[in-house]
């Protein structure tokens, strides 16, 4: 599935739609319950201070903006997304009425400069159409000294695991997909795991970020090299 630009935009946008009842159950599945804790790491390097403004990016159905508040409660928390049934299933969660959920565009985001102390997201920049260009939002309207925070899937690594790995992209995860979310799920769960094959390294992810003006730009891998989280500073 090769898609580009607006079409990209277009699918990846309807494609969360489809699948956001399942999309907890299946992350859970997916990583074995690891997704928890890579959200939790997230927030450990967004360094939210008290009463810090945090923006939770493609925050889906929500669980990093509720990690945030878990580890910072007198945070203001602002989840956005262009995925509106992603956000309505985070509504419901126990928290939910604690965050201020946006309907925005990861390239034009509708907020300030110098607004937040902290952006995190979670598998964002994989399924823009502009990597740079969500960078450079997200630094716009991050304040002087504030965090940016990315976590996102890593192509395999040249490694001896490599095989087992891209078997289980390749089949595990769809088969998983067509299980739980049915035939409205299929492309989906076929679409993650090619756009986690195609999409950068980490190392090439840092180049982006410092392009982009980032600061002290590091990353940790997790889950086998095909998870990664990247941090650094405006």
């Amino acid at each position: 599935m090769n898609l580009t630009g607006k079409e990209k935009s277009a699918y990846v946008q309807d494609m969360f739609g489809r699948i956001a009842r399942r999309y907890n159950l299946m992350n859970r599945l997916m990583t074995g319950g690891q997704d928890q804790r890579w959200r939790r790491f997230v927030i450990k390097q967004a360094q939210i201070p008290p009463n810090g403004k945090v923006l939770d990016l493609a925050t889906g159905t929500g669980d990093i903006a509720f990690e945030a508040l878990h580890a910072e409660p007198s945070a203001h928390v602002v989840g956005a997304d262009f995925s509106l049934p992603m956000m309505y299933v985070g509504q419901k969660h126990r928290l939910g009425g604690h965050i201020n959920w946006c309907a925005a565009d990861a390239l034009y985001l509708p907020f300030p400069d110098n607004t937040f102390d902290a952006v995190t997201s979670g598998y964002l920049v994989r399924n823009v159409i502009d990597i740079h260009q969500a960078i450079k939002e997200q630094i716009r309207v991050l304040k002087p000294g504030g965090k940016i925070v990315i976590l996102d899937s890593s192509p395999p690594p040249n490694n001896l695991l490599r095989p087992f790995i891209l078997f289980y992209l390749k089949y595990v995860i769809p088969l998983l997909g067509r299980i739980i979310s049915g035939k409205q799920g299929a492309d989906a769960y076929q679409y993650l795991p090619e756009s986690t094959q195609a999409f950068k390294t980490p190392d090439e992810l840092v180049n982006i970020m410092q392009s982009c003006g980032v600061k002290q730009v590091t990353y940790k891998k997790f889950m086998f090299g095909t998870m990664c989280v990247h941090w650094g500073q405006k």
